[in-house]
């Protein structure tokens, strides 16, 4: 039976192997230990509340070498770039060159982690978000020896598995949808700063205009709509007025000096409770599945 191999027993490892599973495709957990393999496996099963007698398996990361089969390798083991270099110069030697390799990193290049390896053509970044058995994007990056070959044949592996990949054909920091995020985040934090706008007034623009929009279409769709003369016309007064700064703004970096970084330490912009806490994420989880429901009318 053909199979995808989820390296690591993390957050992230659950996710992405319930996506898999949800989907019908075997999945092998590979660890450190047999027992966090295991409870890896169950929970990702129970996630997506899995029956049926599909053959999925975990195992030891130094130890498991049954790669018959196998059509895919996805590690997302701890952020921490020595370890992740030492995992792939591991698997670049044990993992048939045939089958592709990829990491889940969102803070270190493909490039950098597989630097001097000798099959680097079938290794690549796929970078997931949380929660990652939800949110449907996947990133394909390109590290600058990637067969292009490889990273489309992963898209289509994806693509098979319900998911909706993108392709970045140059490994930068960010890779594609970050990059996004982080200008929009920039902007947003320096009205707060300014005191242009409050937290809540930021988050009601954006999710009350262009971000409802973009449940439907996205930003490039959206303006073949209204028109890009229009576009280009505002953007003349916007542009140059916009944030253009390389740091993050100093009240910020000082609210989370004093230890206040949201709900893990019930304070950030807001004071939280565990009762705030809980409520916040069960209708966090309720319009993710909502808008997903949304995404997937695709005709």
């Amino acid at each position: 039976m053909r199979y995808v191999a989820v390296i690591g027993t993390g957050t992230m490892a659950t996710g992405i192997a319930a996506g898999f599973i949800e989907e019908g495709i075997a999945v092998t957990i590979l660890g450190r230990s047999q027992d966090k393999a295991k409870a890896c496996l169950d929970a990702a099963i129970n996630l997506v509340q899995a029956k049926g007698d599909m053959k999925h398996r975990y195992g030891l990361i130094d130890e498991w070498n049954d790669w018959h089969d196998c059509i895919w390798v996805v590690e997302t083991i701890a952020e921490d770039l020595a370890l992740k270099q030492a995992l792939f110069r591991s698997l670049d030697q044990r993992i048939p060159a045939h089958i592709p390799i990829g990491s889940n990193s969102s803070a270190y290049p493909i490039s950098k982690i597989v630097e001097g390896l000798k099959t680097t053509e079938r290794m690549m970044g796929a970078h997931y978000f949380m929660p990652a058995e939800v949110v449907p994007l996947v990133e394909i990056v390109m590290g600058e020896k990637t067969s292009i070959q490889s990273a489309q044949e992963v898209c289509e592996l994806y693509k098979s598995a319900n998911k909706k990949p993108v392709l970045v054909k140059k490994d930068i920091p960010g890779f594609l949808a970050n990059r996004i995020q982080h200008a929009l985040m920039r902007e947003a934090l320096h009205l707060i700063d300014s005191g242009i706008a409050s937290p809540e007034d930021v988050d009601d623009a954006v999710r009350y205009s262009f971000g409802f929009r973009y449940a439907a279409v996205g930003p490039i769709t959206q303006k073949e709509l209204s028109g890009w003369d229009v576009n280009c016309n505002a953007a003349k007064e916007i542009y140059p007025s916009l944030c253009n700064t390389s740091v993050m703004p100093q009240s910020l970096l000082d609210m989370v000096k004093a230890g206040k970084s949201g709900v893990k330490t019930m304070q950030g912009y807001w004071q939280w409770t565990p009762e705030k806490v809980k409520a916040l994420r069960a209708i966090y989880s309720k319009r993710l599945k909502a808008a997903f429901a949304v995404l997937k009318m695709e005709t």
